[in-house]
């Protein structure tokens, strides 16, 4: 068995993948709930 260095995910990449899914979303899910609010005026 080779010694072979396992490196994990970093706390930077686990914070820019939620950003970079996690902003489109809520902005798709606000703008949702806004466009959603026009139908019960």
């Amino acid at each position: 068995m080779a010694n072979e260095t396992q490196k994990g995910t970093t706390t930077l990449h686990l914070v820019l993948a939620w950003a970079f899914v996690g902003i489109p979303l809520t902005l798709g899910v606000i703008q949702t709930l806004i466009n959603s609010m026009k139908l019960f005026q």
